[in-house]
């Protein structure tokens, strides 16, 4: 399948564009259809059931507490956007990578000492590892495990490093709606990422890992085993 990074970058650039208000207007996300490919922002209101053994009041601590780091990152880097060139013309891919690596080096330098587990603390690993069993493991686990792998690259190819640069030749994985339904919602330009096992925290404007967890859900091969 080929990659959609380069036309997903160009939408943003765009969309970083518009108004404040505009974007104000847009948070709320439509309801996902359910013959619709997984999108990050489409997870909708609807929520999976909690796994057993639940406890609410810490869980929807952790989410806050979860959410609320992304939303400071998301501060960090709307902060510094400022200070790479502007994007004349989206439809000359060279501009798009030369902003892009201008704000992922902007980006880096502002969080020098950023560091594994700033966002997916042990306690968030934890949770997330829950949260994500019944997808894998419940009665849509064959067709989730399908869609994550269509596209997942293997972890030899992707540097587990915070702040790294997402590789450009490697595709990225299809999440699918139960695990959109299960982890706290994130903001457009973040999304989850599945690379073998493992679960990244990404950027997309700056094309950088913010943040990893290894072993998120248990090993499920690759597409072609």
């Amino acid at each position: 399948m080929k990659n959609p990074r380069a036309c997903l970058l160009a939408a943003i650039w765009l969309m970083s564009a518009c108004s404040t208000s505009a974007q104000q207007s847009a948070q709320q996300p439509p309801k996902p259809d359910a013959t619709a490919p997984a999108t990050q922002a489409g997870a909708g209101p609807a929520r999976t059931k909690m796994p057993e053994g639940t406890n609410i009041n810490s869980d929807a601590k952790l989410m806050a507490d979860f959410k609320s780091k992304v939303d400071d990152y998301l501060k960090l880097r709307k902060s510094v956007e400022g200070q790479a060139p502007a994007v004349k013309n989206t439809s000359k891919p060279q501009d798009l990578l030369t902003a892009e690596k201008a704000l992922a080096a902007n980006v880096r330098a502002a969080r020098a000492n950023a560091k594994r587990g700033d966002l997916f603390t042990p306690a968030t690993q934890a949770l997330f590892r829950r949260l994500l069993n019944p997808s894998v493991k419940g009665p849509e686990a064959t067709e989730n495990k399908g869609a994550i792998k269509e596209d997942m690259p293997e972890p030899k190819d992707v540097p587990f490093q915070v702040n790294a640069d997402y590789p450009r030749d490697e595709s990225l994985s299809t999440v699918p709606p139960d695990v959109l339904r299960a982890l706290p919602q994130l903001p457009p330009d973040i999304q989850y990422r599945f690379v073998g096992p493992h679960l990244i925290l990404y950027d997309v404007k700056p094309n950088m890992i913010v943040d990893f967890m290894l072993n998120a859900i248990p090993p499920i091969g690759t597409k072609k085993q």
